[in-house]
């Protein structure tokens, strides 16, 4: 994984990145050692930094995302906070809980490395917004729940509401600094964007605690201070840092790697969360796209990287990404640069950082905690559509402020499933119902057998089905089907705009099968999508289950068009007994001629042409010059307009009887489609150039072939006038 050379914007977006990041990290970290006791404050803030330069170190290096930035971050710091304050509630051992909080980032980080080797990335984005919002919105409230005691100035141990309650324990120093933090915080950003708003509120912080210590002097000793950070011990050095962190190894066994199993999948999974989210906007605004599962393995290692060390673990962070976005970043090196300068800049201001009140970090995470909230889903109120996708984002705030982070994930995507079969059960599975006798098959009849087609229709159905066909919609589509079962022999399901099938519906479409086949009957199946969204072959799956077999009667069809052209054979076989398909017409037997005397057919039959054709062959295409007028003697003939080299789109097809070129017979013009022999066909061909001829001769003649004419073509009319009607209401 080889790193691009730097570009000039690369520093720069790394060290705005450096300067946004390192307040937050600095403040999480306060915020998960303070349960520990007032003295560890230092040791937070030591993890908050050092996690800023292991992340941004190995991080960029693995993962790969351009311009992307990784930091500690809210649900490490809510995650975390909770874990110690429950561990010490427990009366657990307070260097062991140090411990325990670094084998848990440690393991967080090694199961997303898990998460990448095993390909889950794409699973974890596809994370429904509510459960996002929710989650979101979750951790900004414990965010303001932890901050406001430290806010208020109380003593140690003293939770969200019995602060509020308890203004006798406040300490009015406490509360100036961090009221003026959120002030600068709050409308630094309307006067500069040169300097990111949460450095200018921390050096406000500062600058307010020391005007403050010149009222009282004692806000001016380090020593067992509680309104600042404190020193960071040994004088800053990392390796008294990390040496500190594992010296209660020996006090862990599986009882304490069993409690912080359930905390660090949580983690893992919500910072695996956090990062995908901010590489998905990112690519939206840098028109990119990410590697999810190498990015995951790319976190791990940082996570890792920085538990080692004895920093807390992060994720990819929004703020800083975008931060580093708009000062030119360009590579993943803007990443490294990031770390780096995270590590200069704790080795010349550790002194100074000692002296940050804490107050004022409480303060910058209660900005950061309500802008956490997604105040935007409010507006789903306004629509009664939207109102349980209030609900999923409520229910979920519920459960992590009283349960737990991952369980509330766990709720809202239960709930968003839930809500999303109740869509899929509420949306009709039946576009539409046609009876046989008002949609037709593009094959083209007599005017006998249309007759027949239409008296008879009624035995087939066609029924459009749509969407999704699963355990939900099941009882629906049977629902519908069920009248037809008692009054149809043939039952066509169009399935060209559906979705998906289980096997529920399949069962379920095996007792309509059943049903059918004691009265004689066919299920008919057209236009099965080979390939559904979801990558199902439906024809292959209905062989698998058993619903198509060599002797069930059901049967497939390519395109509804197919489906209903066997239908119809089947009505008018019955009606006439027999289609003599095999024999040739005479000229008297063609419908067009019937009822003419003999010596007026001999006449016309000497005037015309008599030509075989084999299945396949081309009898004119589109653009040919052509007079002559086409009459079917025997076998059918395809009309197929060309719409690409490899593509055609099926007109009509012409049976024994027909007829077929009228067009270019009447106006004389040049073919507008190609005519194609679908069997052996065996034609009668009349130019317009011999019927001119003729027509000077025989003028009764004449009239009559061409009252035969508008007579059928009238008669086609009206019966496709009638299917459109339909077909549009």
């Amino acid at each position: 994984m080889q790193l691009h050379k730097p570009e000039a914007g690369d520093f720069w977006g790394g060290l705005a990145a450096m300067l946004v990041a390192l307040p937050s990290a600095i403040a999480f970290g306060v915020t998960i050692y303070s349960p520990l006791g007032a003295s560890y404050a230092a040791q937070g803030a030591l993890a908050g930094i050092l996690g800023v330069t292991a992340l941004g170190l190995i991080a960029p290096a693995m993962g790969g995302t351009n311009r992307l930035i990784t930091a500690p971050c809210a649900p490490a710091a809510a995650v975390l906070s909770a874990f110690a304050i429950e561990y010490m509630q427990g009366e657990g051992n307070v260097g062991t809980a140090v411990l325990m909080l670094t084998l848990l980032g440690l393991l967080a980080g090694a199961l997303q490395i898990l998460f990448g080797t095993l390909r889950l990335g794409q699973l974890i984005k596809y994370m429904p917004y509510p459960v996002v919002s929710g989650y979101l919105s979750g951790v900004g409230l414990i965010i303001i729940a932890s901050q406001v005691p430290i806010f208020l100035g109380t003593t140690k141990g003293t939770h969200f509401f019995a602060s509020l309650v308890s203004p006798e324990l406040w300490k009015w120093q406490s509360i100036v600094v961090g009221a003026v933090t959120i002030s600068v915080m709050l409308a630094a950003p309307r006067f500069t964007k040169a300097v990111p708003a949460a450095i200018l509120a921390l050096l406000a912080a500062v600058l307010t605690y020391f005007s403050l210590g010149l009222v009282d002097s004692s806000l001016l000793t380090l020593q067992g201070n509680p309104f600042v950070v404190g020193s960071l011990g040994g004088g800053g050095s990392i390796s008294d840092a990390f040496a500190g962190r594992w010296y209660a190894m020996g006090n862990i066994g599986i009882t304490e790697l069993k409690y912080i199993a359930v905390p660090a999948l949580t983690l893992a999974v919500l910072l695996s969360i956090d990062t995908l989210k901010t590489c998905m906007v990112l690519d939206a605004l840098t028109h990119s796209r990410h590697d999810s599962n190498r990015e995951l393995i790319g976190q791990g290692m940082g996570n890792v990287a920085s538990a080692v060390i004895g920093g807390m673990p992060g994720a990819g962070q929004m703020g800083a990404t975008l931060v580093n976005m708009s000062s030119g970043a360009v590579t993943r090196m803007s990443g490294v640069i990031e770390g780096v300068l995270a590590l200069i800049a704790f080795l010349l201001l550790g002194t100074l950082i000692s002296w940050v009140p804490v107050a004022g970090l409480a303060a910058i995470l209660i900005v950061v905690g309500i802008r956490m909230i997604d105040r935007h889903s409010f507006q789903f109120l306004k629509q009664r559509s939207t109102i349980l996708d209030f609900v999923v984002i409520a229910a979920v705030v519920a459960v992590a402020l009283t349960v737990s982070l991952i369980a509330a994930s766990g709720t809202g995507i239960l709930l968003a499933v839930m809500l999303f079969i109740r869509e899929q059960i509420g949306g009709a599975v039946v576009r539409r119902k046609h009876s046989c006798n008002e949609i037709f098959s593009k094959r083209v009849r007599t005017h006998e057998e249309m007759e027949i087609l239409v008296a008879s229709g009624t035995r087939g159905v066609v029924v459009e089905l749509q969407g999704s066909l699963f355990f939900g919609t099941t009882n629906q589509l049977y629902s519908a089907l069920e009248p037809e079962l008692k009054t149809r022999d043939y039952i066509i399901l169009d399935m060209r705009r559906v979705q998906s099938v289980d096997v529920t519906a399949t069962h379920m479409l095996d007792q309509v099968k059943d049903m059918l086949a004691e009265r004689n009957g066919f299920l008919i199946l057209s236009h099965l999508p080979q390939n559904l969204p979801s990558g199902q072959d439906m024809q292959q799956y209905f062989d698998q289950v058993g619903l198509v077999r060599p002797e069930s009667p059901v049967r497939l069809f390519g395109e509804l068009d197919e489906a209903l052209e066997w239908v119809e054979n089947r009505i008018l076989k019955e009606a006439l007994c027999e289609l003599n398909e095999a024999a040739a017409l005479s000229l008297n037997e063609i419908e067009l001629f019937k009822g003419r005397k003999a010596e007026t057919l001999a006449a016309m039959e000497q005037c015309m042409q008599k030509r075989s054709y084999k299945s396949g062959d081309k009898i004119f295409k589109l653009g040919d010059a052509g007079d002559e007028l086409f009459l079917i003697r025997r076998g059918a003939v395809r009309i197929m307009l060309p719409i690409s080299e490899r593509q055609s789109h099926h007109l009509g097809t012409f049976g024994r009887g027909a007829f077929f070129g009228e067009m270019a017979f009447l106006d004389g013009d040049m073919r507008s489609a190609d005519a194609v022999a679908f069997s052996d066909t065996e034609l009668f061909v009349l130019s317009r150039k011999t019927f001119d001829t003729l027509a000077d001769e025989h003028k009764k003649l004449a009239l009559g072939l061409m009252e035969g004419l508008a007579s059928v073509l009238a008669s086609r009319l009206r019966y496709t006038n009638a299917e459109l009607r339909v077909l549009e209401s």
